[in-house]
Parts: C-alpha cells; structure tokens; sequence
C-alpha cells in the first residue's frame, strides 16, 4: 500500500492522465544577455529604447488576432452570470439519535443544537439557501457499502437497546439507536442533494451540517461514530450521475478518515488529502496506514496523502502551511472539477479530544484556499467536533467565507513549528516521485540552522495557546470600489505617437470593464489629486516642484527635462495627471480603511512604481503605492503592516527603496532579473537585495533569468515563498502593483501569464488582512492582454470564484532555481522558510523501521515481519512494546499477528512492567482499546493494534461462528534460526534474519518449542516471529500478538458476579497460585496448560469459549483459537486491573 518512490516513467505516465496533451518539461529558460557583446550592466539602454524595440517585435495582426480570440474564450461573457448562493441542509431529524446506555457520549444532539444557535445569532440561515435532506437509496449507499452491511444496519431500526448494545460492541467507538439506520440515509443524502445543486449550477457551494459524521465509516464496517461514509458515496455519486471526472477530498477531522482512504486506495479519479493527529501511532485509529508513507497503491498511487501531526496544539501556521506547502500545488495538477471536504471541527482550540490550537478564523482561511478550487464548486459534509463553542463558531466561519465574506484576520499566524515542518517534509518526500509540481531545485537547503538568525525560536507545541478572540464580521455596503477619472489620459507623449505607454491603457480596461459588467458591480469613488503632504510622504520637495514647473515649459524644455530622467517622456498634463493617480490611490484606502469598501481597484496611469524619491523613472512619476502605504499609516494614526506584492515584469526599484529601511512595509516584487540585464538594470533586483538596517529581511525579490514565466511558475512562487511569508507577516493591508506586462502577448515582458492565473493570485491574496487588498495599476502594453487580466482580478475582488486554471507544464527549472535561491537568503528572516530535513524515527509506526520477512507459516494467512525499532522509546525505565504492523488485507476466519519488540530491565518485576504497560492505548473516539498480549508477552506488554476494517473490502463486521473458528492463527513459538543480534542506538537490540533463516521450515522446529507461547489449550502460534530482548540485560524470548476486534463468542459473556473478582484465587482443581484463567461464562479459575491444564479440560466439559488471564489480563477465545479485545470487555478487565494494581486502568486524555 505505501510508496515513497518511483522512476520517472511512472512520474510521467501519471503526469499524461491530467494533462494527455501536455508537452515535455522545457528546462532552457535562461536567455541570453539583452546587450551588445562586451558591454556593462550601467550602459544597458535606456527603457523607451528597450520598450521602443519591443514596439517593433510586437505580434502581427494575425498573432495579434490569435491572442484576441484566445482570450474571447474565457468565461468573462457578460451575458453569463456569475453564480451565487450558498446552499445549507440541516434538518431537524437528524437529532432524532442518541446514545442509549452513555449520556456522556460526545457525538450527540447537542451539537446541532449549538451551530443552529450560533447561525441564527449571526444571521447566516437566512443569507443561504436552504436545502431540504433526502434519504440516500441503498442503490447510492452501494457505490461504497456492500449490500450485506446496508440490510445489517437496516435491521437495526426494530431492534431493543440490548440487541443494539451488543451489535454496536462487536464495532470501534460506535452506539446505535433504532433511528440511526434513518439518520444515517438522511446525512447522505443530504450531501447527495449538495452536489446535485453545485453541480447542477443551482448554487456555487454549500455545506451540509449533519450527523451521525461518515469518514471513518468502510466497506462493510461501522467505525468511530460512523456507519456511512458521506463524502466518499457523495464523490462516486458525482462520478457516476454527473460525469465528473476528478474529486478531491480533503479531511480536515483531527482524527484519520481511514474510511475514505481505504474505498479510494487505488483510484487516480479521486485525490484523498487528511490533515490529522497522529502522534506515531498513538492516536486514534492507530494506523501505519495514516502516516505519511502510505500513497495509495496500484494506479491510485500518488493520489493519498497523509500529513500526520506528531504532537498536540497544532496551530493555524501549521494547518496552512500543509496547504501552501502540498494541499494547493498538487490540487493544481490534479485539477480536480469537484471539492468535497469532510470538515470535522475536533482541530479546533478547546476540543477534548483533539488538544489541537486552530481558530475560527483559521479555518476560515482553508476554506477560502479551498474555494480557489475547481471553480468554486466545494461542499463540507460536518464530521467531528465536541466542544460545542468551537465546533459553532467554526461552523459559522466556514459559512460566512463560503458566501463570500473576508476572512478574519489571525491573531498569531507566525510559522509552523519543527514538528510540522517534520511531517510537512517527510510528506513532500513520499509525494515528490508522482506530481511534477512538487519537484524542488537542486539547491534545496538542508536543515534548519544558520548563522545570522535573528530572534529565538518559540516554544514548541507551547499548550494552552491565548484563547481567539470573538470574531467580527464587517457588514458592507459595497465590496469592492473602484477609481478612474479619465483625465488621467492627459498624460502623453508629444513626440512618438507609438510609445507603448498610451492613455488608451486605463480606457479600454474600463471599456472591458464595462461590457461584462464589473464596472456596476463595483462602487465608483470620487477621486481628488495628491496634496503636497502626502506626495512628501515619499518624495523630495525638490523633485515635486521640479515637476510641477514643468506644467508651464514648452515643447522644447519639455524634451530637453524628459531626457535628464532615464525612460521619461513629459507633457504640459504629465504633473497634474501623475497627482492625480496618486490621489485616486489615496481615496480608494481611505474608503477601504473606514470600511466603506473591502478591496479596490485603481485605474490610474502614469505608473508609479519606478519612480524614486527625487527622480522620474522607467515611465513613472509619483510612487503611488508607496504615497498609498503611507497614506494609509498616516490616517490609521500607527505604523500599519502594510504587504506591498509587485507582480510586475519590471522590478519596482523605486518602490524597493523608499521602504528598505522599514520593517512595517514589506516588500516583495517578482520580476525579470534576467542577471541584471532587464530594465531597471543593475543589482537593486537581485535575490540578496533584503533591506537595510531595521528593515533587513522586508525586501524580498524573486529575479526570473529569462523570459517564458507563466501561471506555474508565479503559483509556484506563491505558494514556496510569497504567501509563507505573508502569512507570518501577518499584514494589516495588501497593497499590489499590478503591472500586467507579465501577461501572455505583452510585447515588452515575454512572459506567459494567463488573465486565469492573475484571478487565481488575487484570491490568494485575498486571505490576508481581512480582505482588504488594493491593485494599482502600473505597466501592461498589450491592449487585450491588460483588459482582460484586470477583469479577471476584479471578478475575484468581488467574490467571483476564480476560473479553472488549466497548467500546461510544471514548472521551469530556472524558475525553481530562482524561487529556491530567494528562499536561501531569506530563510534566516522568515521561519516560515525553514524546512526541517528530520527523518521520521520515533514511535512504533516509523516508515524508517527495519523489516525482514518471516518463515511463511503452514496455515493460509500473514507472515509478519521482525522489526528494528530506532530511536529512544524508553519511558520510565519501562520499555514499551511497539508495532511495526502494516495495514494489510484481512479475509474472514484470520487474525492477524505482530511482532513486538518487548525488553524488560534486569531489576524490574515482570509484574511492574505488566502494571505499566497492560493497557498502553485505548480509543479517542469513544471508547478505549488497544490492549491484550499473549501470557508470554512479557505478562502484558502492550499492542498498538489497528482498529479498523484493514484494506478496502476487508473482514465483514459480522460472520457465523463456522466462518470464524476455522482457523487457528496464533503466534509460532521458537526463534528464528539463523538469526544474530546487531545494536542499534538507544542501547536496543535488532533481530536481522538472514536468508536460511528465511526459508527455515516448520518441521525444523521442536515441537516442545512450538508449544510455548500456546495460551491456555491454544493451538501453535503459526503465523508470528519471536522477538529476543537485549541490550546490557539477560536475554528472553516474548511474543505479541494483534487480538481479534471481535468474535461472534462475545455473547457468551456475563456479568461479574456479585461477589467479585479475585485475581489471586488459586486453580480450583490443584490450588495452582501461578498463570490462572477465570472463565468469562462461569467465572470459575483454573490453572493454564503449562501448570495443569484444568483451564482446557473445563473448556472441553463446559463449551465456554472466553477466558481472562489474571496475569496480562488477555482474552482467549477457545473457539476462534484466538485472542480478543472488543469494548464488551473493557468493563471485566477494568475490575481485575483495579484489583491486580489497585488503581483505575489507564485512559486515554
């Protein structure tokens, strides 16, 4: 089931299934010098002599046409209507549940009562569109769950409570009610409806808020609360009816969603993305197959991804940098055409059992990544979520971001911490080999060390986090403004009628604007010029009145002034035309500010983001992003946190220098570098330009070195480096100097990105500062080009999903290179920055683990593999047994046995290390499991068992005693021959099993040997390896096996008697004190078959199947010759452990 590799024809077999017509990775990007042989960068040419040349190399009238037409095929028509609404099923029936026999139980009514609540207070019911719930028919039940297991959940609608106790304890962490089977059809169906209406163009998204949750729910298996699994039958559901041909599902539940990944293991049409707590193993469901390593097998390979967090108080950073990092670039890949997100609320910060730190508002800001997506078209189906404050307001977050509303801004953003950075990194590794996009540079930094780190690290997983603060929502009137004064064409050149920058460039995007009907979407703002205080702000009193005298200069002094600056041209209007743009940037943050508005566009020309404190340049006269960013500190009466994005081709040096002294501005431009020959020339661009004194670290420059950058490339950059930033910037406002002459035909930028690709950086920029962001206009020559990608970005300023995003390569090489180098220089600045190069090693479930394969057993069933245990598992002088069990197929009448590595310490009493370690892990979702070994497992060391149906169409929850008790797979007994002992650090001892050893038969071993580890009348362990503990203490050989989940013997189960337990009582028969049973029928104790064997004989004379060993306090099932650890037994082994140790049996938090 796991891979973490894989050659590189798979990589691009797998590549051609998203894009068939994709063309082959183009790695040449570095272009040759724009300069004459043998000259320096200081006498590069002038910019109108750079942009007059790319004038004459501009596209013909048929390419010109081309790009028109190709453009014409965007879905900007004004005649298509954006799709709105929300649409939101909830339904009072599904309240009509509850668990019978625990009043205590954490999934119950309540929880629907408490987000109704929350969504009433908000008014949020009635800004969705309601959906009325439908029953799913077992038809759509069948897409995921056998029919057997639909009628058997059918059934228990006329069932009393103890037939549906017992039902539900032959399950994991499951009640059943008699309206759960009803309860369950009608959470389905609810999400069924949702697709239909997202995907029947009814809404643009929605969620269904339903109980019981789904994803843990299998093939013919109930599991954590779930008997069906929602999201996955909803995603066949839009496969089948609606044609749809990639679902990406994402599980934000604390818990793994091992339901949806086992129905979808090898499936390529649907990519499964979970984000939960795993802790090495240790938490709930207890799964090898939730670590990072499992990718999907068969074709599904590459389509699982797993990020496991291995400590608690996981906060907003780590969750989306796990999105920045994988989630987003291989859903760009991928492309999927549907989003189904299981949204499970138990992340949140005060959630009992997930001990997570996540907001409201950082879960509003997942959502917004997700709604970037598949065209909008997203669905969240409720899952967990039991601390019923958090579980509302996230509800309530995630609603308020579905219909458009700013997501908050977060109170501690920073930066993943270690341990993220850990599985983040151990995740990218095993996903690397199947998506393109992920392929990192050569020059990938190692470690998380460097010299010149400024400031300390914070503590880590630092528990409990500041409690959020009440989230506000702002009520608007209009969402995005917009301002443009046609004056601003004054502005041009009076001697080259070609220029290419021409007032034509803010009328025909207004024009355009116009057509498709954006510009009455938005609120046109009154506009003024710039006042001399706010141009000082950033400009010299010099430079102002030098350029305001030349209003009054003639046509001659005019040239002669435009030739002292480099790249100027100058009219009697340029002064006032120049205040203006400035001025119009200045009224549109101030609507944005008080809050008149969320986000603006400015349509303003002259550019601006050339011009320096006292000199015009490249075009450009007064800064106005920099006189806006001042403006707006000015008014906000505090150095406001101000992100200045510039995505124009040309690097903003202008802009770069008036804010390189100050940590409140930072600064990040992407941009041809092209190695300091591309206008503005020289190093101000360059990748080590960072800033000077306070403002070291907030000047961040990405140099492309050649032409060709597209929509890969600049998503690349945004998800590495620019939004990892921004976010632990955490900016209060995000100004952008949108130049589009990085878009596809510009004739100076020779770049590629598409108007799709523009929509898709403005939504991501949308996350930050509660929405509110302004675009300035700077460059952008090509007509079309320009008008188009600004109406693309205003559509995503007013809340319009951005379009599917077609990527016809990955990424170019030169492009990873300069990403890569940027993020070498600045990750002593920015934590988020730092990847962790930490291999994966602690715990029992370690993908780093050692494994030889085991003499194949007589008897059909698995032979399991002797581990090597790395790294220190020490704990309190106990040493705990850990599994190094894989998740494999489980058939009907098999059991599954593991080796355990078990070491006692010399000085230490077998029946302290018993006492420690009996029951080391129960469940997190309700009910505790995890524990019984075998009488010779080192009287009771633990197992970390799997609780859950072990592959896709695995063992059946219910079979007949016949199917069950056929065969007898129980551990082998002797020690590998063949076998030497080798020391691995932590002073523990490996077990390495040489070929001869492999192919040992079981006639070789003494059968005085395969007697031990019998339990009491057992038959041969057949399919288990010994293990031999070593290490500076006498060597002994134990066994560990994985029990049962359940037999169809449970019934024979009866209550304590009155008189109680006694642990102590001798063997009825011979008056043995050692190694004594207690039949669970009778409760009548003999002795094992190692002292007298009265346990067996009563067996035989009685048929009572169950036992429990007063000495690990293990079940046996006589009849399934196996042992069994199922929840109906919890309450027998609590008694005796109370009575064995004299306190309560370990649980978990």
């Amino acid at each position: 089931m796991t891979s973490t590799g894989q050659d590189s024809t798979t990589t691009r077999q797998r590549r051609s299934r998203h894009n068939p017509q994709s063309p082959s990775k183009d790695t040449s990007i570095i272009s040759k010098p724009g300069v004459k042989k043998g000259a320096g960068l200081r006498s590069s040419p002038k910019l109108a002599e750079v942009k007059k040349r790319g004038r004459m190399k501009k596209p013909g009238q048929a390419a010109e046409q081309d790009l028109v037409v190709g453009l014409q095929g965007l879905d900007l028509n004004p005649e298509v209507k954006a799709l709105t609404g929300t649409g939101l099923v909830f339904d009072e029936q599904l309240n009509d549940f509850h668990c019978l026999w625990n009043d205590s139980c954490p999934e119950r009514p309540e929880r629907l009562h408490a987000i109704k609540e929350q969504l009433i207070q908000e008014g949020l019911l009635d800004r969705c569109v309601s959906f009325q719930a439908r029953f799913a028919e077992k038809e759509e039940l069948t897409l995921i769950h056998s029919l057997e297991y639909i009628d058997l959940m059918e059934t228990t609608q006329y069932m009393n409570e103890e037939e549906l106790h017992v039902l539900a304890d032959t399950y994991n962490s499951v009640y059943l009610h008699p309206n759960s089977y009803t309860c369950a059809c009608l959470a389905s169906g609810s999400v069924l409806r949702l697709v239909d209406a997202v995907l029947g163009a009814e809404i643009r998204n929605g969620m269904a808020i339903i109980r019981p949750p789904g994803h843990h729910a299998q093939h013919s298996l109930m599991d954590g609360y779930c008997m069906f699994n929602h999201v996955a039958v909803a995603a066949r559901y839009a496969q089948r009816k609606h044609g749809i041909k990639r679902v990406l599902i994402v599980d934000l539940d604390v818990h793994h969603g091992q339901g949806t990944q086992f129905a979808f293991d090898q499936d390529p049409s649907v990519l499964c993305f979970s984000i939960h707590r795993y802790e090495q193993g240790r938490f709930w469901p207890h799964l090898q197959a939730s670590n990072w390593s499992t990718t999907g097998s068969g074709q599904g390979q590459g389509y699982t991804i797993n990020v496991p967090w291995n400590q608690v108080g996981m906060r907003d950073a780590d969750y989306i940098a796990a999105f920045l990092q994988i989630l987003l670039p291989v859903a760009l890949e991928f492309q999927p055409q549907l989003v189904l997100v299981a949204a499970g609320f138990d992340a949140l910060q005060g959630d009992p059992k997930g001990e997570m730190a996540v907001t409201p508002a950082g879960f509003a800001q997942l959502t917004h990544l997700l709604m970037g997506l598949a065209g909008g078209r997203l669905i969240l189906s409720l899952e967990g979520g039991y601390n019923l404050r958090s579980l509302a307001e996230g509800v309530s977050a995630s609603i308020h971001t579905l219909l458009g509303d700013p997501c908050p801004m977060l109170e501690c953003p920073g930066a993943p911490c270690q341990s993220a950075q850990s599985s983040l990194c151990c995740t990218l590794e095993a996903l690397e080999p199947f998506w393109e996009i992920l392929v990192r540079s050569g020059a990938t930094p190692e470690g998380d060390s460097m010299e010149g780190d400024n400031g300390e690290e914070e503590e880590e997983g630092a528990w409990p986090p500041p409690a959020p603060p009440v989230l506000m929502w702002p009520v608007l009137q209009a969402r995005t403004g917009l301002v443009y004064d046609q004056r601003m064409m004054d502005h041009y050149n009076l001697w080259d009628n070609h220029h290419p920058e021409v007032p034509q460039r803010v009328s025909r995007i207004m024009c355009r604007l116009e057509e498709l009907g954006l510009a009455g979407r938005c609120l046109t703002l009154p506009i003024r010029p710039a006042t001399d205080t706010e141009l000082l702000a950033c400009h010299s009193a010099e430079y102002i009145g030098r350029l305001r005298a030349t209003e009054k200069m003639k046509n001659r002094e005019l040239y002669r002034e435009s030739a002292s600056f480099d790249s100027i041209y100058i009219c009697p209007s340029t002064f006032a035309c120049a205040r203006l743009a400035a001025g119009a940037a200045c009224c549109l943050v101030e609507a944005v500010l008080a809050g008149e508005v969320l986000n603006g566009v400015a349509m303003v020309r002259p550019p601006g983001h050339h011009a320096e404190k006292g000199a015009a340049c490249g075009f450009c006269f007064f800064n106005s992003v920099a006189v806006t960013a001042r403006h707006a500190q000015a008014i906000s009466g505090h150095a406001l946190r101000i992100l200045i994005v510039d995505w124009d081709v040309h690097h903003g040096n202008g802009t770069q220098h008036i804010f390189e002294e100050d940590p409140s501005v930072l600064y990040i431009s992407l941009h041809r570098y092209d190695h300091g020959t591309f206008f503005p020339m020289g190093d101000e661009g360059a990748s080590n330009q960072v800033g000077r004194a306070a403002g070291t670290g907030f000047t961040v420059n990405v140099a492309w070195n050649g032409p060709r950058m597209g929509d890969s490339e600049y998503l690349a950059a945004w998800h590495r480096l620019v939004l990892p930033i921004a976010y632990e910037f955490n900016p209060e406002l995000v100004l952008v100097s949108a130049g589009f002459d990085a878009a596809w035909g510009d004739p100076l930028g020779g770049c590629q990105l598409s108007p799709e690709g523009y929509a898709h950086l403005t939504h991501l920029l949308m996350g930050l500062a509660g929405g509110r962001i302004i675009l300035i206009l700077e460059g952008g020559y090509n007509l079309t080009s320009i008008s188009e990608s600004m109406a693309a970005c205003t559509r995503s300023l007013l809340g319009d999903p951005p379009p599917l995003l077609t990527l016809s390569r990955p990424p170019l090489l030169g492009a990873l290179a300069s990403i890569t180098e940027t993020i070498q220089v600045h990750r002593r600045y920015w934590r988020s920055l730092r990847t962790m190069k930490v291999e994966d090693k602690e715990g029992p479930f370690s993908s780093k683990l050692i494994t030889k394969e085991a003499p194949q057993p007589a008897t059909p069933g698995s032979a399991e593999r002797l581990t090597t245990l790395e790294g220190n598992v020490l704990d309190a002088g106990v040493e705990k047994a850990t599994s190094a069990s894989s998740v494999q197929e489980s058939v009907p009448a098999q059991t599954k046995s593991e080796t355990v590595v078990v070491e006692l310490t010399q000085d230490q009493p077998s029946e302290a290390v018993a006492r420690e370690a009996t029951l080391d892990q129960t469940a997190s979702e309700g009910a505790p499991l995890g524990q019984t070994a075998s009488e010779t497992a080192s009287e009771g060391a633990p197992l970390h068992q799997t609780t859950s149906e072990e592959a896709v169409g695995g063992a059946e929850p219910i079979q007949s005693p016949q199917a069950s008790c056929t065969a007898s797979q129980t551990p082998p007994t002797s020690p590998v021959h063949g076998a030497t002992l080798s020391t691995l650090p932590g002073n523990l001892g490996t077990w390495e099993v040489d070929n001869k050893a492999q192919e040992a038969s079981e006639s070789e071993i003494p059968a005085e040997e395969r007697l031990l580890g019998q339990a009491a009348g057992g038959q041969d362990m057949d399919g288990s390896v010994p293990v031999q503990a070593s290490g500076d203490i006498d060597q002994a050989m134990f066994y560990a096996v994985t029990p049962l989940l359940w037999c169809p013997h449970l019934v024979e189960l009866c209550p304590i008697p009155e008189t109680g337990l006694d642990v102590t009582q001798p063997c009825q028969d011979c008056g043995a004190l050692q190694e004594n049973w207690a039949c669970l029928s009778c409760y009548e104790v003999y002795c094992s078959r190692y002292v007298n064997a009265h346990m067996v004989r009563h067996h035989e004379s009685s048929g009572h199947p169950l036992v429990l060993s007063y000495v690990d306090l293990s079940v046996w099932c006589y009849q399934c010759q196996a042992y069994v650890h199922n929840q109906a037994l919890l309450h027998v082994k609590s008694v005796a452990h109370q009575k064995k140790f004299g306190e309560d049996m370990p649980h978990p938090h």
